[in-house]
């Protein structure tokens, strides 16, 4: 209703969606008080449609008090300049009202009333949603669960008022990111147009420059150290499995996906490189500064010496080549002597996934080597391959919380066989399938497409391997020579020394 005289009652400022809109300011939710031969009533005014309601109204209400006071001029004469002066007022009021811009999308609308005493009272305020002019038609290609990105960018290309200063490309990164974070998964991210531009393929050609580590993110979202390459820039500065990242270069990382703290890393040879990094079990993180360098790959190495009965034969990565290498040094350490095989995969972080089930095909003689279900329930099996040459040699394999990905598939093979004994600590815990998508701004796209589970079917990821001999301890050095003692104790007693 445009025109309420309510007693002791103010209800909230109304504007009817008919009407133009306006921004009524104190226009809006006037009070005049009827003070003389009148009881006391509150007179609200609704809208600029309505001035000539209220003016005729307290025209008619002073000229009845006039009446009644006509045997008393002066009294008369003060209720008819209250009555003019009021309906100036109003009038006033009504040309303040001006119409909304088009273009606003959510109006508020703030009442004040002006006490006797000159104070203000509580002001009130309402909001009112403005559906836009023309519904926003959606492109028949824009599926219905991304209808409300469309339409929130639509919006903002029209209404934002500093919409002239919009970076369209960062907008829609942060809307992938977004959308990417919200997933849940750590090896699941975007990957920036600058990231894409390094060649993520120069560490299968032989060589690359960095510090020499491999990271990965842990349920946390913090960037950890898988184990760094041994040899390089990072071993020597001290950089351990279980490394958290913190800064870069002073700069956080919180928030960063793994590519492009990767991409941050790594550089030219000669440059350095200012890490902050909180080791396992300490309280304060440390800044170390790396010089880069140039990393070769090799990622098999024989430990033992020529003629020790026990093989050490240690495991560095996957890259195709792996099988064929381990299998020459074992068949010329058993030649000159050696009857059992320590098998080191001690921060190894993994590698090609072929090239693992080539390893495992070296010691197994038929059955899975493990398998992988995608996001459909498609289950993938990845069998023995022909041609294993190591099938007979009595062996252990070491492993720590460095070993990750690949290493766990052998060491899950190895363990649900029954054909080696897993002495170590529990290891990383990453066993799933990525890949990597192009996106048409030249970045890219993480994806998490597949879980490993081992031939009895225990999944890898997130959780990890658990040794049959479990050797562990805070301090590195020492735990890897007990690891060591214990794998050759172990093959001494089955081979009866």
């Amino acid at each position: 209703m445009p025109l309420a005289l309510l007693e002791g009652q103010r209800p909230p400022c109304q504007a009817s969606p008919a009407k133009a809109r306006y921004n009524y300011r104190d226009a809006c939710g006037l009070t005049i008080p009827f003070t003389s031969l009148a009881p006391a009533y509150t007179l609200y005014w609704y809208s600029s449609g309505t001035k000539f309601v209220v003016v005729f109204s307290m025209m008619f209400a002073s000229f009845r008090m006039f009446y009644s006071s006509r045997r008393h001029p002066a009294a008369a004469g003060l209720v008819l300049a209250v009555a003019l002066i009021a309906a100036t007022f109003f009038v006033g009021c009504s040309k303040e009202a001006q119409p909304a811009t088009e273009t606003s999308v959510v109006q508020s609308e703030v009442t004040a009333e002006k006490q006797a005493s000159g104070s203000f009272g509580k002001a009130e305020e309402s909001v009112e949603v403005i559906p836009p002019d023309q519904p926003l038609k959606t492109p028949s290609d824009v599926p219905a669960e991304l209808k409300i990105v469309w339409e929130t960018w639509s919006y903002l290309t029209k209404d934002f008022v500093e919409r002239a200063n919009l970076d369209p490309a960062k907008l829609s990164e942060a809307a992938v990111r977004g959308m990417l974070e919200a997933v849940g998964d750590p090896h699941t991210g975007y990957v920036s147009p600058e990231t894409m531009a390094v060649d993520s393929k120069d560490v299968f050609q032989g060589k690359f420059e960095g510090i020499g580590a491999n990271v990965s993110m842990n349920p946390a979202g913090k960037l950890v150290i898988v184990a760094p390459i041994a040899g390089s820039p990072a071993e020597a500065a001290g950089i351990r499995s279980g490394d958290i990242i913190l800064e870069v270069d002073g700069v956080s990382i919180e928030g960063w996906s793994v590519m492009d703290a990767v991409n941050r890393i790594r550089g030219p040879e000669g440059t350095p490189v200012r890490l902050l990094v909180l080791h396992i079990g300490a309280l304060d993180p440390i800044e170390l500064e790396i010089v880069r360098g140039v990393i070769p790959l090799e990622h098999v190495f024989l430990r033992s010496q020529p003629g020790d009965k026990i093989a050490h034969v240690r495991l560095t990565s996957f890259y195709p080549d792996t099988a064929d290498l381990m299998a020459s040094l074992v068949k010329a350490a058993v030649d000159q002597g050696a009857e059992a095989l320590i098998l080191d995969l001690r921060d190894n972080p993994g590698g090609l996934l072929s090239s693992v089930i080539d390893v495992a095909s070296q010691f197994l003689d038929s059955g899975l080597v493990l398998y992988q279900i995608d996001g459909n329930g498609t289950t993938t099996n990845h069998k023995v391959r022909e041609g294993g040459q190591l099938k007979d040699i009595p062996m252990v394999v070491l492993v720590n919380q460095g070993s990750a990905s690949a290493s766990e598939v052998l060491t899950g093979a190895l363990m649900d066989h029954k054909r080696a004994t897993i002495i170590g600590g529990t290891t990383f815990g990453k066993g799933s399938v990525n890949i990597l998508r192009p996106l048409s701004n030249g970045g890219g796209v993480w994806i998490t497409t597949a879980h490993w589970f081992t031939p009895d079917g225990h999944l890898i990821q997130g959780t990890g391997l658990k040794p049959d001999v479990e050797v562990s301890g805070f301090d590195a050095r020492d735990t890897d020579v007990k690891q060591l003692e214990k794998a050759r104790e172990v093959l001494n007693s089955l081979l009866g020394t």
